[in-house]
């Protein structure tokens, strides 16, 4: 049985969700929202046509630990949402739900459902507390701050 974690996030976005949906839709901007101390690039041609199937390439550097990443686009609903999952990576499950929703108001609830597990259960489990969900915290914090600059510009 795979015993995964999962991660949640919410947030509020100026603009309806068609309006929003399209910096998401550019994989090149993955890159923008990711903090530098990992060193992430996407390493497939620009720009990627993001749909159903689409392969996305990555590599980044985790603790100086050279990694290559690949995902495909499970689903894709331009404006509602989209799921990408780890084919080969770090994890032994990554699965993003990227949600987007009216919020009533003229603007758009952005939220990302990732469920997520280490290899080398049990053990991975001690580097999860001491450090993956650390980590991962500080990614999607930073991810929340710099979708809230870029899409809140004037």
């Amino acid at each position: 049985m795979l015993r995964y974690h999962t991660l949640r996030t919410e947030q509020r976005l100026p603009g309806t969700p068609d309006a929003v949906f399209p910096f998401f839709a550019d994989a090149h901007n993955l890159e923008a929202i990711t903090p530098a101390w990992l060193s992430f690039r996407v390493t497939t041609a620009l720009p990627v046509e993001m749909r159903a199937g689409a392969l996305i390439e990555y590599r980044l550097r985790l603790r100086g630990i050279p990694i290559a990443w690949l995902t495909r686009i499970e689903e894709w609903q331009p404006g509602v949402r989209f799921v990408d999952q780890q084919l080969s990576g770090p994890y032994r499950l990554w699965h993003h739900t990227h949600e987007f929703e009216p919020d009533g108001e003229g603007g758009t609830v952005m939220r990302d459902t990732v469920r997520y597990a280490l290899p080398f259960w049990p053990l991975s489990e001690v580097a999860h507390a001491l450090l993956v969900r650390r980590d991962l915290a500080a990614i999607f914090e930073f991810r929340r701050a710099e979708v809230a600059r870029r899409l809140t510009r004037p």
